[in-house]
């Protein structure tokens, strides 16, 4: 009688914890559970700082702004003057803005949702100047952008010269997405 209570009794827990272990079917965001994610964005005008919030508040991930030292004024950012700030950084992809903050934990992110602007099918070098400032070896960077008309060229081969040891996944212009469409796009990678 003895034995049959204690197979009894291991068999409930058995069947309990394995009911506990089921999930109710949602695909969970593995970047909430499993890693640390970063969300790092450059905005001159912010279009890029709402679009990264809203990632932030899907991912869980930690928002950070590259900021330059020296702000962008409405003149630096004229991409029809040929002198602007803004057309001579992206026609010379060596030029590196400084920015104006540092990350002191950068190194415990796992994942990186890097975030800005496409000036003239790229992105601004100061994304470049970001890449740089850190160790990415290892890292997996999810670009995302905002356009004013400004296709996404080249941007992927501009940024993987400033971290060509880190895992690159799909980019993609996101203006004026909403939750649905950042999902599926998380889910998409």
């Amino acid at each position: 009688m003895k034995t049959k209570t204690i197979f009894t009794f291991i068999a409930a827990v058995s069947l309990a914890v394995m009911g506990c272990s089921c999930t109710s079917g949602k695909k969970s965001h593995s970047t909430k559970e499993e890693t640390k994610v970063l969300v790092a964005y450059f905005s001159a005008q912010g279009h890029t700082a709402a679009l990264a919030q809203k990632i932030a508040d899907v991912t869980g991930g930690t928002l950070f702004e590259i900021a330059p030292l020296v702000p962008y004024s409405e003149a630096d950012l004229d991409g029809w003057d040929e002198n602007s700030r803004s057309t001579l950084e992206a026609k010379d992809r060596s030029l590196r803005p400084e920015i104006k903050n540092k990350m002191d934990d950068f190194d415990q992110y796992d994942v990186i949702y890097l975030g800005f602007p496409i000036w003239w099918y790229t992105a601004p070098t100061i994304v470049n100047t970001f890449l740089e400032s850190y160790n990415t070896e290892g890292k997996t960077i999810i670009p995302f952008a905002t356009s004013g008309g400004s296709g996404y060229g080249d941007t992927e081969k501009d940024l993987r010269v400033s971290a060509p040891q880190a895992i690159f996944k799909p980019g993609k212009v996101l203006n004026d997405a909403g939750e649905k469409e950042i999902n599926d796009w998380i889910e998409s990678l």
